[in-house]
């Protein structure tokens, strides 16, 4: 199992000027650095490729879902940016050799509403037409899109992986699958190792976060049998820590971070390799 970590431990957003970061990554012992493409104007792709080469450090790519990438939004210019972001993200995979792009496909982050069975089926509507075009690229592109739950704090639409699963279920094509975060797997599942059994074929990408986001292994999540539930079902792909150290002021809010999470995002980044390493690679 590849053990990885988010660009967003560092910084918001990531640009071609933060690359001394992969650096810091591969120092510290990841195999694989998840580059989160908040704005893609500031990368200069071709070099954080090379230099992740250079580095011998594998690539995944996830997203960043504003209100502005919505896919369901009542807002036809919204749906239409959403799904060109996801299909530039795909090309960045590809790119990359990243065999997933994943996040929040089909809403977005900090969009929470109590709204009509009516208002819900259209935006569903929208969204699985969307998203049914998106895999369609990503599948002509060799690219798994891997779709993340959220807690329900964070998004009204889908919280858990059978909410994910019955939405993957209407596309019905193997290259749509299963993002699991465990931060947001802590709120919404009663028992996370449970949802790993069960959802063990679909499952192709991990954001293994703490309880409280901060570093793995120092809050309540019962990892020794999230370990055993991966082996179980032979989960043949990364764990990637995602958390924010210096998240924009737009993911803050949208994520509800209001305070730090860790003395630095250079000690977190530490203890976290150490942590992921004892529990999934000794």
């Amino acid at each position: 199992m590849d053990i990885g970590i988010s660009s967003f431990v560092w910084v918001s957003p990531f640009s071609t000027e933060n690359r001394d970061i992969i650096l810091k990554a591969k120092e510290i012992g990841y195999d694989l650095f998840e580059v989160a493409v908040e704005d893609k104007s500031l990368i200069d792709f071709g070099q954080i490729k090379k230099y992740s080469r250079e580095l011998d450090i594998k690539l995944s790519v996830s997203g960043a879902f504003g209100a502005e990438r919505d896919i369901s939004s009542d807002n036809p210019e919204f749906r239409k940016i959403g799904l060109q972001y996801i299909k530039d993200c795909v090309d960045i995979a590809h790119d990359f050799e990243s065999p997933i792009f994943g996040g929040p496909l089909y809403s977005a982050v900090g969009k929470t509403r109590l709204v009509s069975d009516d208002q819900k089926y259209e935006e569903r509507m929208w969204c699985l037409e969307n998203l049914a075009e998106a895999t369609a690229y990503a599948k002509s592109k060799g690219i798994t899109l891997a779709l993340e739950p959220l807690n329900r704090f964070e998004t009204d639409m889908i919280n858990t992986l059978d909410q994910a699963a019955d939405l993957i279920g209407e596309i019905n094509d193997k290259n749509l699958r299963l993002l699991l975060d465990t931060f947001h797997a802590n709120i919404e599942e009663k028992h996370i190792e449970e949802e790993i059994l069960k959802y063990g074929d679909l499952i192709v990408h991990i954001q293994g976060n703490e309880n409280d986001r901060g570093t793995p292994g120092t809050g309540h999540l019962s990892w020794d049998k999230i370990k055993a539930a991966l082996a179980e079902v032979n989960y043949q792909g990364a764990i990637v820590l995602e958390t924010f150290g210096s998240p924009s002021k737009e993911l803050a809010r949208a994520a509800s971070i209001w305070r730090p999470l860790a003395e630095s995002a250079d000690i977190l980044a530490q203890e976290c390799f150490e942590f992921y390493y004892q529990q999934f690679k000794s």
